[in-house]
C-alpha cells in the first residue's frame, strides 16, 4: 500500500491563521523563464517588496531557473536511461535540486535589500506526498511552522515540484508541478489569493502567436480553465486548476514582466459578462490508434484498455463502431504521443485484431460554460470545419466542451476559423 493515500481533501488547515486584519495573505508563484538568471531573481525580488509595500503578507513559491530541470532530467538519462521505480526515486532526488537553487538565492537577495526572508525545501515545511516518485500528489501540508515564520515577519521562499513521502524520501510532482504546490499552499495558508507569474499576461481566447486577434479574457470560471488547461492550453497546469477550483483558492495569471492586470480564476458565477464560447484549445500531443476487427464481445473494452491502466496511460478520445455482421468492432482511441511506443507494445500482447497508429494528428476543442444552456455548438464547429475542407476522424463532448482529432497539417487553419466564427475576435 502507498504510503499517504489521503485525499486532497485532507490538506491541513490551521485552526487559527495569522494574519492582520488589514493585510491580504498573497501567494506568488514564479515559474522558470521569471528566474532564468539573477537579473530576473532580482526583478522577483522587486516585484515582492512591491506586494509588502502594499501592505500585504507575502509567502513565494518558485520554479527552478529555465532549462535547468531539463538538464537534470538529461543526466539521469544518460545515467539510467530504465528508470525502474527504485531508480525513480533517485530520479526525484537528482531533479528537486533545482528549486533549491533559487530559493536559496531569492532568499539571498532579499535579505540583502532589508526583507527578513527565509529558504524552506519541501520536506522543511512539510509538504507531505504520495509515493508515486517522478508524479507525485500532495497529501498533506502542515501550515503551522509556515504561520509561525509569518508571525516572526520572516518570509518564506519555498521550492514548487517537490514534497516528502511518510519515509522522508523527496518526491517530485511531474511537469508543471510547481503551480501545483502554489496552489495547495495557498489553500492551506488559507490565502486571500495565488498570483501565478508566467511569461504571458494572462489567459487568451486562444493561442495570440497562432491568432493575433486573440483577446485576453479579465475573469475564467474555474470550470472552463480546467477544461482549457486539460485540452491544451499551457497556461497553467491542469492539477493546480482542479485544486483551485476544489478549495476554491482565487488564481490570478500574469506576467513577470509587465504590471498588466492578469487573469482572475472565479466561480462560475462570478464570470458577469455572460460569453457563449470562452475559448479555442489545440494539442499536437496526442496519437491516435485504431483497432480493427475485434471481436464484438462482452469485456472486449475491458480487455483493451486494462493493461493501459496497468501501466498508467491515461486514454482520452474514445469511438467504438460495430461492423455489419454485428460480429466484429473497430476501437479508435488516443492516448499522448509520448506514450504511443508503450501503448503499441501492449496492444501487440494483447494479439486480439489488426491495428494502425496515427501519430500526425492535433486536437481541437471549443470551451465555454454557455453551452449548458445553449444549442447548435457543435453543428457551428463541424460546420466550419467542412467549409475549410478539414476532415473530422474523432469527436468528444463534455459538459462545456467539443473536442475533435484532425490532421495536424490543418491544426492552424482549424483555429482560425474557429475563433473567427465564435466571435471571438478582438480589435
Amino acid at each position: 500500500m502507498r504510503s499517504g493515500s489521503n485525499p486532497l481533501s485532507s490538506l491541513f488547515f490551521p485552526k487559527t491563521a495569522y494574519k492582520s486584519p488589514s493585510m491580504a495573505l498573497i501567494v506568488q508563484k514564479f515559474g522558470g523563464t521569471s528566474v532564468a538568471n539573477i537579473e530576473r531573481i532580482r526583478n522577483v525580488a522587486e516585484r515582492v517588496k512591491r506586494e509588502i509595500a502594499a501592505g500585504n503578507q507575502v509567502v513565494v513559491v518558485l520554479s527552478a531557473m529555465s532549462g535547468v530541470t531539463n538538464q537534470l532530467v538529461d543526466y539521469c538519462g544518460q545515467v539510467s536511461p530504465l528508470l525502474t521505480p527504485e531508480a525513480l526515486a533517485e530520479y526525484d532526488a537528482v531533479v528537486s535540486t533545482g528549486e533549491q537553487v533559487t530559493v536559496g538565492l531569492l532568499a539571498l537577495v532579499l535579505q540583502a535589500q532589508g526583507v527578513p526572508a527565509r529558504s524552506w525545501l519541501g520536506w522543511q515545511v512539510p509538504i507531505r506526498s504520495d509515493d508515486t516518485f517522478s508524479k507525485a500528489r500532495i497529501d498533506t501540508i502542515d501550515a503551522e511552522a509556515l504561520h509561525k515564520a509569518l508571525k516572526a515577519g520572516v518570509l518564506p521562499v519555498i521550492p514548487g515540484f517537490q514534497g516528502v513521502t511518510a519515509d522522508g524520501r523527496i518526491t517530485t510532482l511531474g511537469r508543471g508541478g510547481s503551480d501545483t504546490s502554489a496552489v495547495a499552499i495557498a489553500a492551506a495558508l488559507k490565502a486571500d489569493r495565488c498570483d501565478i507569474y508566467t511569461d504571458v499576461d494572462g489567459v487568451y481566447t486562444t493561442d495570440p502567436r497562432i491568432v493575433s486577434k486573440a483577446r485576453k479574457l479579465n475573469k475564467v470560471a474555474y470550470e472552463e480553465m480546467l477544461e482549457m488547461a486539460s485540452l491544451g492550453a499551457k497556461v497553467l497546469q491542469t492539477r493546480s486548476v482542479e485544486m483551485a477550483m476544489k478549495h476554491h483558492v482565487r488564481v490570478q495569471v500574469l506576467s513577470s514582466f509587465s504590471f498588466e492586470p492578469g487573469t482572475m480564476l472565479v466561480e462560475e458565477e462570478e464570470v458577469l459578462e455572460r460569453r457563449l464560447i470562452t475559448g479555442i484549445a489545440y494539442s499536437r500531443g496526442d496519437a491516435r490508434v485504431t483497432l480493427r476487427e475485434v471481436p464484438d464481445s462482452p469485456g472486449v473494452a475491458a480487455k483493451v484498455f486494462g493493461p493501459l491502466a496497468e501501466q498508467e496511460i491515461n486514454v482520452d478520445m474514445i469511438v467504438q463502431n460495430v461492423n455489419a455482421d454485428g460480429k466484429a468492432t473497430d476501437i479508435t482511441f488516443t492516448v499522448p504521443r509520448t506514450e504511443l511506443d508503450r501503448t503499441t507494445a501492449a496492444i501487440k500482447a494483447l494479439n486480439i485484431g489488426k491495428f494502425t497508429t496515427d501519430a500526425n494528428v492535433a486536437k481541437i476543442s471549443v470551451i465555454g460554460v454557455g453551452m449548458k444552456t445553449h444549442s447548435g455548438i457543435a453543428q457551428k464547429m463541424f460546420q466550419v470545419l467542412a467549409e475549410k475542407n478539414i476532415n473530422i476522424l474523432v469527436i468528444s463532448t463534455s459538459e462545456i466542451k467539443i473536442s475533435v482529432l484532425i490532421d495536424e497539417a490543418y491544426t492552424e487553419l482549424a483555429i482560425r476559423a474557429l475563433h473567427t466564427a465564435y466571435g471571438l475576435d478582438g480589435e
